[in-house]
């Protein structure tokens, strides 16, 4: 069906245009569902509601959060979520997706200490309790811009993704994923030294990891196969549990089980299926990685945002009209977050994309969590736009259409101008195009 932009001022008509487009939205009038404490392996959550890792693009130039970033968190801290999804981190320097992304390293973890001992504390006497962190470990890959501009470092030549296509020195050899593995143990040293409860072994919207899964082009021991497409993720978890040293500290990823782009260039579909989603392949890795690392939950996400925005965030506003309704893309995201919990009901899943709707954003979430669709639900560019939808959905059981995201687009856009990334519409004091 046609794009249409957001215009649904009631809960009714949500579920009257959702009904007309056969779309699986499993809303509820009583978000309480999203208040309950979840556990998670060893440690506990104190409510459904995560912050999902929106990267601000405002870190110091050795990595260190900067003066940004240290206000956003501390707002985060403020509003009461019960797990807070940190943002991209990366690996190492050349690995960065910005001169500005954050960067852990032995000379700063003692800053990004300091900033979750402020978390805590705030969140202990706003709310009574403190969330839960967990640190998103990245390369950043196709994506990587430490200087300011391009240096990419490519799984394979991707036609859906190069116009033209890359040079062939762009595309990363298998000793360069040997050495980009064996990061990940350094980076999960340093994590649990800063206090981080655990780290996402990051893994979606097509950075490094996330390519090498649709890697069925490439030769060698990386790809081909579902083994070796899946090696490079399974050895950074290795690495990364090789280092771990403190007691309750876990692993986990932000996952892509469906990329939106056709075999063989995507992961989630099939030979000859077009871009139908399959989740035979993401459902195996799952089980595999919760067997292997003992994953307390898993966050699932779909699509590449600077290729194919719609698919993982439904949008009003873009460089792109998609062919589809939003209803159509929330639904696809909503049905797979089910069909992964589901089939795996001793793993917590975190859903995502639940901004789209907005004012109604909280009764999609608690509608999913309540019908066992999945354990927590994930915000993120509502985090940027209004931090206090924790507060807002406790106490009122709705988010204020008054301070809401209005799905525009626009932090996105300054994420891709490598400049500090936030709200421009409910905090255009401090961010604007």
């Amino acid at each position: 069906m046609k794009h249409e932009a957001f215009h649904y001022p009631t809960l009714d008509d949500v579920r009257a245009e959702s009904k007309k487009l056969h779309a699986f939205l499993p809303l509820s009038d009583d978000t309480q569902a999203l208040f309950q404490p979840l556990k998670l392996g060893n440690v506990q959550a104190a409510n459904r509601i995560a912050f999902q890792p929106m990267e601000g693009t405002d870190g110091t130039e050795d990595g260190a959060p900067g003066e940004l970033t240290i206000r956003r968190y501390h707002r985060f801290a403020k509003a009461g979520p019960g797990l807070i999804w940190f943002e991209a981190v990366a690996t190492l320097p050349e690995a960065r997706a910005s001169a500005h992304q954050l960067w852990l390293t032995e000379k700063n973890v003692d800053a990004f200490r300091t900033l979750l001992d402020e978390i805590r504390e705030i969140s202990m006497k706003e709310n009574g309790y403190a969330p839960l962190i967990i640190m998103q470990a990245t390369n950043s890959g196709r994506y990587s811009k430490p200087h300011g501009y391009p240096e990419p470092m490519i799984a394979y030549n991707c036609p859906p993704l190069e116009e033209p296509p890359l040079p062939a020195d762009r595309i990363v050899t298998d000793d360069q994923l040997k050495a980009f593995e064996e990061a990940y143990a350094h980076t999960s040293e340093l994590c649990q030294r800063a206090g981080f409860d655990g780290m996402d072994v990051k893994c979606c919207h097509r950075y490094l990891a996330c390519e090498l899964l649709s890697a069925y082009t490439r030769p060698g021991p990386y790809g081909g196969s579902f083994e070796n497409r899946t090696r490079f993720l399974r050895n950074c978890y290795r690495a990364a549990q090789s280092a771990i040293h403190t007691p309750g500290f876990f692993l986990t990823s932000r996952l892509n089980v469906y990329d939106g782009f056709a075999y063989p260039y995507g992961f989630g579909v099939r030979e000859g299926g077009g871009l139908e989603v399959d989740l035979t392949e993401p459902l195996k890795l799952i089980r595999e990685l919760k067997q292997a690392f003992d994953l307390p939950l898993i966050n699932i996400t779909m699509g590449n945002p600077y290729k194919n925005p719609h698919v993982n965030r439904p949008y009003d506003h873009g460089n792109y009209v998609p062919d589809e309704h939003p209803l159509e893309g929330l639904s696809r995201m909503m049905q797979g977050i089910s069909e992964i919990q589901h089939a795996m009901p001793g793993l917590p899943v975190l859903g995502s994309a639940f901004s789209y709707l907005r004012q109604h954003a909280g009764s999609l979430a608690a509608g999913m969590v309540s019908g066992g669709h999945c354990a927590m639900a994930g915000f993120g560019r509502m985090a940027f736009a209004d931090p206090d939808m924790v507060h807002e959905l406790r106490d009122s059981g709705t988010i204020s259409p008054k301070n809401t995201c209005v799905t525009c687009g626009g932090c996105a856009v300054l994420l891709r101008q490598g400049t500090p990334a936030g709200c421009i519409v409910r905090d255009r004091e401090v961010y604007k195009l």
